[in-house]
């Protein structure tokens, strides 16, 4: 299953402050999270965390900092500050206002999988 850009660009503020909220992580460790989390059907790339970081640092919903490592290379690391969990918790009250009401509609729809639909044109 490949999960829509809509889908991944809607949820990715959302994660990566969630991840953020678990404790302050570096860009890769934030890529292997998303991957991990999802079982594997998240697959961003670099390409689509680090002007997400950026752009949460903007808005200063996250800090960052170099940190080294004996023995590693320096890394960037991304810290969620309270502007940013406020935006976390808001975030959060939209996506189950979401879920709920995708919910409702699927409980509603019963079991519309591909083998039950109809034919087009409707019933024969």
């Amino acid at each position: 299953m490949k999960v829509t850009k809509d889908l991944v660009a809607a949820s990715a503020t959302p994660m990566v402050l969630g991840i953020l909220a678990e404790g302050e992580s570096y860009g890769y460790a934030i890529l292997r999270r998303i991957n991990e989390l999802s079982g594997g059907e998240l697959d961003w790339t670099e390409g689509l965390l680090y002007p997400l970081l950026h752009r949460l640092e903007r808005l200063g919903h996250v800090q960052s900092s170099w940190q080294s490592v004996a023995g590693e290379r320096r890394r960037k690391y991304y810290r969620i500050t309270d502007t940013g969990l406020a935006e976390l918790a808001e975030q959060r009250r939209q996506w189950d206002t979401v879920v709920g009401a995708l919910k409702e509609i699927w409980l509603a729809a019963g079991d519309f999988r591909p083998s039950r639909a109809l034919p087009m044109g409707g019933p024969a």
